[in-house]
């Protein structure tokens, strides 16, 4: 599924649009499950890539709440969650911004 920032722009105008005017920019990753756009400062909106991702959207915004006081490090805490739409066939949600270094991106050591 191609994503882009002006569809991240159409979803949160359509479905929160408290936050459709925050500056989006697409954050690189290694990663095949999702596309990650940060939201603003404090946010981002992850987006399902591919089909067997679709259910850990559900997965992720039930548990992650759940498990994240008890994990030893910050895990990307569910604010909103975003429903299928003709733009975007799959459940998407923003999480909060995680400060810093993707940790897959560039070559392991």
């Amino acid at each position: 599924m191609d994503t882009d920032a002006g569809l991240v722009r159409r979803l949160l105008a359509s479905q929160h649009p408290q936050w459709a005017e925050l500056p989006v920019e697409r954050v690189p990753s290694a990663g095949t499950d999702n596309a990650i756009y940060r939201l603003g400062d404090d946010l981002a909106v992850r987006l399902p890539r591919i089909h067997w991702s679709v259910d850990n959207v559900a997965k992720e915004q039930k548990w992650l709440p759940v498990l994240a006081p008890h994990l030893p490090l910050a895990v990307p805490v569910p604010v909103a969650v975003g429903e299928p739409e003709e733009a975007f066939p799959y459940p998407w949600g923003v999480v909060r911004w995680l400060p810093g270094e993707h940790a897959t991106v560039g070559p392991a050591r």
